[in-house]
């Protein structure tokens, strides 16, 4: 029977890593792990202190701030008690924590490096989180290359890689993901042979430009690229074929959630390829983005953030909290903006239903095209 990334911990938790070797499932749990709160519980990045273990922080006075992340609090509790609980991931060590937070420069940016029992280095790398210049950095890297938390994910990785001087894993879950290539891609040579594998979960692609100008060819063979069968996220930009489909306990976008990936006998429960429907949907998308031209992409999200902003919300978890307000402040910043700007992303969005409605028909037209298979009463009686 299969279960979620909680049963797999419970079920292997007290099997050492020196009998089980780390797996695409483990490499889950740790970007998952990633996304809690170690401000002040680990040290950071060039303090030159000793590393944490994962059961110590148990103890600690600032404890629950590990999960002030209100949105997947429940589940990230359920994934920290049930690594704490086993011998697996006890005595994890942590170390060299980064979180960075520029509203400035539209960056949001966190990573940590976690030491194994048995000599095995991972470096998680964060995707977004609640924080709204953070959910502004994705809508930028349609446009912009590159951003700034790639940039930073670059500097992080060298620093690191020095540090540690043995072979690494790196991953992230969704930006963490497109961070995570980004950086083996673009870090030194020394750093770059020191990697092991490279794991996107569920994590953007990259413009077709972008993958040339990086060598992406350097790296190809090392990156693991798991998403769900309705992947919306992990689609984006992606034309390699050379991915894992997992399968999900829910539907939609609702997949992203790492949480709802099935697993069965220690590993993924896989399927052939993302759903028809949803590929349908991301072609589409990939297709319109890649036609617009960069201030194009460059008015539609900054207007879609200034109109966000106009909330005054700090992060996500405070513009829902408060969603009627919020979203009434945001109807009267959509007015606020000038008729020319209006016009233009009228225009925008005008293209991506026209683009929508084409290669639907185009779709229905292919089918109608294709010969009817005969059943076996028409074979018989023709």
């Amino acid at each position: 029977m299969s279960g979620t990334l909680i049963d797999y911990l419970k079920e292997y938790g007290d099997c050492p890593f020196t009998q089980r070797p780390m797996n695409d499932v483990d490499s889950l749990a740790l970007c998952q792990l990633s996304y809690l709160k170690f401000d002040g519980l680990v040290p950071m990045l060039r303090e030159n202190k000793r590393s944490v273990a994962l059961g110590e922080l148990s103890e600690h006075a600032d404890y629950d701030r590990l999960f002030s992340d209100e949105r997947f609090e429940k589940e990230n509790r359920a994934l920290f008690e049930t690594m704490v609980s086993g011998r697996r991931y006890r005595n994890l060590k942590m170390n060299s924590y980064i979180n960075l937070i520029e509203m400035e420069w539209e960056t949001q940016f966190s990573a940590l490096t976690f030491f194994l029992e048995d000599g095995t280095v991972y470096i998680a790398i964060r995707g977004t989180d609640e924080s709204i210049v953070g959910w502004k950095e994705d809508f930028n890297m349609a446009f912009l290359s590159p951003v700034p938390g790639q940039v930073c994910s670059v500097k992080y990785l060298n620093i690191v890689s020095r540090s540690i001087r043995k072979p690494f894993y790196l991953g992230g879950h969704s930006k963490g993901g497109n961070l995570a290539v980004y950086a083996a891609m673009k870090c030194l040579p020394s750093a770059q042979d020191q990697i092991l594998k490279i794991y996107s979960m569920d994590g953007p692609g990259f413009r077709p430009e972008v993958l040339k100008s990086c060598g992406y060819d350097r790296i190809a063979d090392r990156v693991v690229k798991i998403m769900p069968h309705s992947s919306l996220i992990g689609m984006l930009f992606e034309s390699n074929t050379n991915y894992q489909v997992v399968e999900s306990k829910t539907f939609g976008l609702a997949q992203h959630d790492p949480f709802t990936w099935l697993v069965k006998n220690g590993e993924f429960c896989q399927v052939d390829d993302i759903y028809q429907g949803s590929k349908f949907l991301d072609n589409t998308l990939n297709e319109w983005i890649l036609s617009l031209q960069e201030d194009q992409l460059r008015l539609f999200v900054d207007t879609l953030y200034q109109v966000i902003s106009a909330s005054k919300a700090e992060d996500l978890i405070e513009f829902t909290q408060d969603w009627k307000r919020n979203m009434n402040l945001v109807i009267t910043a959509l007015k606020e903006v000038d008729e020319g700007t209006k016009k233009i992303l009228k225009g925008i969005i005008k293209s991506l239903f026209s683009l929508t409605t084409q290669r639907f028909r185009e779709g229905l037209s292919s089918r109608k095209q294709k010969p009817k298979k005969q059943n076996k009463q028409e074979e018989a009686h023709p």
